[in-house]
């Protein structure tokens, strides 16, 4: 099968705290990619269900409004989005990058991601951008889902322990009081709810490369996912030369 695109697509799945956004965003900007940040997008289903002091099961309402808002992403552009943020959210004309990453508003995301109405909205928002340039997409169930003809499809993930870790530590640069324990709970719960979901539990394809980023630095998973880059692009303008 085909794509109906023919811009170059990098999709990402994986559990939370795995590197995924890190990693994309790094990856994107050596690619000169747009990185899609598809959490964000649940996110800001969850901050417009906040906003209008919903609740994160009332689906019908939350796929109104998001259905009828305008949810802009792009790389972050110039000194005054140059603060840490991976990718800029513009919800309804207004810079929610930083809005939509907070405690509440994380796990909302991962509640309103198991309503099957908001999933559908979001997966074609997805589909759309990944039609009109090259992309690094990453998320729960892009390689199967949002983006199944992927050029590349990835599963990034890590031990368990290593990730609370690595999640205990931007909590600790953000303020946030929670012990390693706490985040080894929460992170557990979290993979438990994305893998047992009813609509698009999250679980590698048989074509993903799964690369466990355990004992790897950010920048070794970046260098090693460019490499397969590269080569796939080179082999391509090969094939075309021929012909």
């Amino acid at each position: 099968m085909s794509k109906s695109s023919n811009f170059f697509q990098i999709a990402i799945d994986g559990p939370v705290a795995a590197g995924k956004g890190t990693v994309s965003r790094l990856l994107a900007e050596k690619l000169n990619f747009l990185y899609v940040d598809t959490g964000a997008m649940y996110r800001a289903a969850a901050l417009l269900a906040m906003q209008n002091n919903l609740s994160f099961d009332q689906e019908d309402e939350i796929a109104s409004l998001i259905a009828n808002s305008k949810l802009e992403m792009r790389n972050p552009e110039g000194d005054k989005e140059a603060d840490g943020r991976l990718t800029t959210l513009i919800l309804n004309g207004e810079d929610t990058s930083w809005a939509i990453r907070t405690i509440r508003c994380s796990d909302g995301a991962s509640k309103v991601a198991t309503l099957a109405k908001i999933r559908k909205i979001l997966v074609e928002k997805q589909k759309k951008i990944a039609e009109t340039q090259n992309v690094v997409m990453e998320g729960r169930d892009i390689t199967f889902k949002v983006l199944p003809e992927a050029d590349l499809k990835i599963f990034l993930t890590a031990d368990l322990k290593i990730r609370a870790h690595r999640r205990h530590l931007q909590y600790l640069i953000k303020g946030i009081d929670k012990t390693l324990e706490e985040v080894i709970v929460e992170v557990k719960e979290r993979d438990e709810r994305d893998m047992s979901r009813q609509i698009d539990p999250l679980h590698p394809t048989a074509d993903s490369w799964i690369l466990d980023s355990s004992q790897l630095s950010i920048g070794e998973v970046v260098d090693s996912i460019v490499d397969k880059v590269q080569t796939m692009i080179e082999e391509k303008n090969g094939i075309h030369e021929k012909k």
